[in-house]
C-alpha cells in the first residue's frame, strides 16, 4: 500500500482552524493565498506520493551502510533528495534573500508532515538542516549567513546538530568537547558526539555540522557551553568547499526503527583537530542550541502525526480487504471484512481522531508562530509567540506518544499479521518508537511546559486558551444542532469536563511548584498528555462547527470529519479527568511517598 496526502483534510485545518486568509494578509506573506496553498501542496502530495513513499519499505531492509568512514545511504535515497533539493522543498519557510522561498510556517507545515509520512528516514535529514539554518539566521554572524545558508537551504548541503556525547547525555552541562582558539580567530575542535542523525552521508556535497563545545576558560556548567560550525569539508571565502576537515564517522548504531536514517559517532580531532568557527558570543552555545531545537521539536511532533497518518492509512486498506468472522449483529451468515467489526471500526476512526486532533492542533500552532514573527503590530507579535512555545512541547510531546498508540493499534487491526514484518504495518511502529526520545524526552517536554512555559508566567498564557476553549462551548452550546446531535452534545460535556480538568492542574502545578516541587514534577508527563488532549480536542470541537455549518458543500468529507469529532469526544477526552486525577495526586508529596531508589 502506498501513501496517500490527506490533502482536504489539512486545506480544511489550514484554512478553517488555522486561519490562511488572516496570514496572507500580513507583510511579505501575501502570496500565501488558499490558491497557492492548494497549488503547493499538490505538487508536495505528487513528490511524496510518487518519488518517497515507494523507498520507505526498501530503506528499511536496506539501511544505510558503513564502511572504513564512508556512509552511503540507502538505494534510491541521494536521487531522491537531489529532486527534493531540486523542488525548493527546504527552502520554503525560509528568507527569500538567501534563496528561501519565504512562505509561511503554516504552509510549510503540511509539506513536512507529507514529507515524514512518506518516508521517515529519509525526512530527518531535511528536519535537521532546518534547524541549523534557523540557528544560524539567528545567531551566525553576516559572512557565516552568507556562506552556509544559501547552500543548505539549496540543499547542496545538509546540516546536523552536534550535542549528545556518551557521558552526557540530557545533562549538557557534562559536555567535554573543547575548542581551543586559534591565532586566526577559528578554533580547534575535539571530542566525541553520539547518536548524531544523517552526521555522514553521500547524498550531498558538505555536511555542516554545529557543535556544543567549551573553550578553555569557560565556566562549569552549561553557561560554559559554546557552538562552532565545523564542516565536514573546509569552506573557502567563496563558499567553495575544500579540503576534508578533521571529523570522521567512526560508526553508525544498529536500530530499532529508522534504519535508513544513519545514526553516526563522530569523531573530532583525532588528527590535529577540527576546524570550527565560533557562532555568535562563548559561552551561549545552549541558547543558540535552543533555537535549533525549537525548530526539531516541532518538526518532531509532525513526524508523530505524519507516521500516524501512514500508519492509519495501512490499517484502513488492510481492513477493507481481510475476511474473517461473521458479523455480530447477525447480519451475515458468512465471513466479512473485518472492517464490519464494531471493534474494528472503533480502533482505525480512534486512529484517525487522534491523528486529525494532533494535526488540528500542530497547523494553528504553527500559525500562532507566523503572527508571532511577522505581525505588523509589534504589541500582537509577544502574545502570539507565547502560545506557540506552550505549544511547542505538546505538539512535541503529545503527538509523538499519540503516534505510538496509533502505530500499534496498526499493528492491532492487522492481527498476526502486523507482528509480520512483510505487512509493512510493524515498521510504523518501530519507526515511531523514537519520537518520544528525539530531541528531548517526553518528560523533558513536560518539565518544560511545567518550568518555562507554566510557571514562569503563573499559567497567564494557558488561561488564556482556557478562556477561548469556554468561547468555542458557548458556540457548541448554542448552535442549532446541539439539540438534535449526538456529536454537539458529546463534544460539549466532554470538552467542558477536560476544560476544567485541565484548569485544576494548572492550579496544582501553579500553586505546589515552590513548596513541592517533586510533586509537581512527578505530574508533569499527565500534565502534558492532559494538555494536548484538550487543547487538541478544542481544535476538533472548531472542527464540529465548521463542519456542521459546511456539510452542504461536500456531505462525504463533513460527515466523516463529525463522525471522527464524535470518537474524539466520547473515546480520547474522557481520558482527561484520569489524566487530572494524575497530576493532582501529588504522588512525590509529603505523606505520599514514591518508593524509594533500593525499592524499586
Amino acid at each position: 500500500m502506498s501513501y496517500k496526502a490527506p490533502l482536504k483534510d489539512m486545506m480544511f485545518a489550514m484554512g478553517e482552524l488555522a486561519g490562511i486568509d488572516r496570514l496572507s494578509a500580513l507583510p511579505g506573506f501575501e502570496d500565501a493565498t488558499r490558491d497557492t496553498a492548494q497549488a503547493v501542496l499538490d505538487e508536495a502530495a505528487r513528490f511524496t506520493e510518487g518519488v518517497l513513499a515507494p523507498l520507505n519499505a526498501e530503506g528499511d531492509k536496506h539501511p544505510s551502510t558503513w564502511k572504513d568512514g564512508v556512509v552511503t545511504a540507502s538505494p534510491g535515497f541521494k536521487d531522491a533528495f537531489r529532486q527534493f533539493a531540486e523542488g525548493g522543498w527546504q527552502g520554503l519557510q525560509h528568507p527569500s534573500v538567501y534563496g528561501g522561498q519565504n512562505l509561511p510556517k503554516l504552509l510549510a507545515t503540511p509539506c513536512i508532515e507529507m514529507l515524514n509520512a512518506s518516508n521517515l528516514s529519509l525526512a530527518l535529514c531535511p528536519l535537521l538542516t532546518d534547524g541549523a539554518i534557523e540557528a544560524l539566521l539567528t545567531a551566525g554572524s553576516e559572512t557565516q549567513k552568507a556562506i552556509y545558508v544559501p547552500k543548505l537551504i539549496s540543499g547542496e548541503w545538509t546540516g546536523t546538530m552536534n550535542l549528545t556525547e556518551p557521558q552526557a547525555g540530557s545533562d549538557l552541562a557534562l559536555v567535554r568537547t573543547r575548542a581551543e582558539p586559534q591565532a586566526d580567530g577559528s578554533y580547534r575542535i575535539f571530542g566525541t558526539k553520539i547518536f548524531i542523525t544523517w552526521g555522514e552521508h553521500d547524498m550531498a556535497g558538505n555536511i555542516v555540522h554545529l557543535v556544543l563545545a567549551r573553550t578553555p576558560d569557560a565556566p562549569e556548567g552549561v553557561k560554559g557551553i559554546s557552538l562552532f560550525i565545523v564542516p565536514k569539508f573546509m569552506v573557502g571565502d567563496d563558499g567553495s568547499p575544500g579540503v576534508r576537515n578533521d571529523v570522521h564517522c567512526v560508526s553508525i548504531e544498529h536500530k530499532l526503527g529508522i534504519k535508513a536514517s544513519p545514526t553516526a559517532v563522530l569523531q573530532f580531532g583525532d588528527h590535529g583537530g577540527a576546524v570550527g568557527h565560533l557562532v555568535g558570543e562563548e559561552n551561549r552555545g545552549l541558547e543558540y542550541m535552543f533555537i535549533m531545537m525549537n525548530a526539531a521539536r516541532f518538526g518532531v511532533g509532525m513526524q508523530g502525526i505524519a507516521v500516524s497518518e501512514r500508519a492509519y492509512q495501512k490499517a484502513a486498506e488492510y481492513a477493507k480487504e481481510r475476511v474473517q468472522s461473521r458479523p455480530v449483529d447477525g447480519s451475515a451468515k458468512q465471513s466479512v471484512t473485518i472492517i464490519r467489526h464494531p471493534d474494528v471500526r472503533r480502533m482505525l476512526l480512534t486512529m484517525r481522531a487522534l491523528t486529525e486532533g494532533a494535526r488540528s492542533l500542530a497547523y494553528v500552532a504553527a500559525a500562532y508562530s507566523d503572527l508571532g514573527h511577522q505581525h505588523p503590530d509589534e504589541a500582537q507579535r509577544a502574545p502570539h509567540q507565547a502560545i506557540y512555545e506552550y505549544l511547542v512541547p505538546i505538539v512535541k510531546g503529545w503527538s509523538t506518544e499519540m503516534s505510538l498508540e496509533v502505530t500499534s493499534l496498526g499493528v492491532q487491526v492487522h492481527g498476526g499479521m502486523g507482528f509480520i514484518e512483510e505487512t509493512g504495518a510493524a515498521q510504523y511502529y518501530r519507526d515511531a518508537r523514537i519520537l518520544p526520545i528525539y530531541e528531548g524526552t517526553t518528560a523533558i517536554q513536560a518539565n518544560d511546559l511545567v518550568g518555562r512555559k507554566t510557571l514562569r508566567d503563573g499559567g497567564a498564557v494557558v488561561a488564556g486558551l482556557l478562556t477561548e476553549i469556554d468561547r468555542t462551548l458557548a458556540e457548541l452550546h448554542v448552535h442549532p444542532s446541539f439539540r438534535t446531535s449526538g456529536a454537539f452534545q458529546s463534544m460539549h460535556r466532554h470538552l467542558h469536563a477536560g476544560r476544567d480538568a485541565l484548569q485544576k492542574s494548572v492550579r496544582f502545578v501553579v500553586d505546589h511548584a515552590k513548596r513541592e516541587p517533586n510533586a509537581v514534577f512527578a505530574g508533569s508527563v499527565p500534565y502534558l498528555m492532559l494538555a494536548g488532549i484538550v487543547l487538541s480536542g478544542w481544535q476538533m470541537a472548531r472542527s464540529l462547527i465548521i463542519a456542521a455549518d459546511k456539510r452542504a458543500d461536500d456531505a462525504s468529507f463533513y460527515d466523516t470529519k463529525i463522525a471522527t469529532v464524535h470518537c474524539y469526544a466520547t473515546q480520547v477526552l474522557p481520558r482527561a479527568m484520569a489524566l487530572e486525577a494524575a497530576v493532582t495526586a501529588g504522588l512525590c508529596a509529603d505523606g505520599v511517598p514514591m518508593l524509594d531508589e533500593d525499592q524499586f
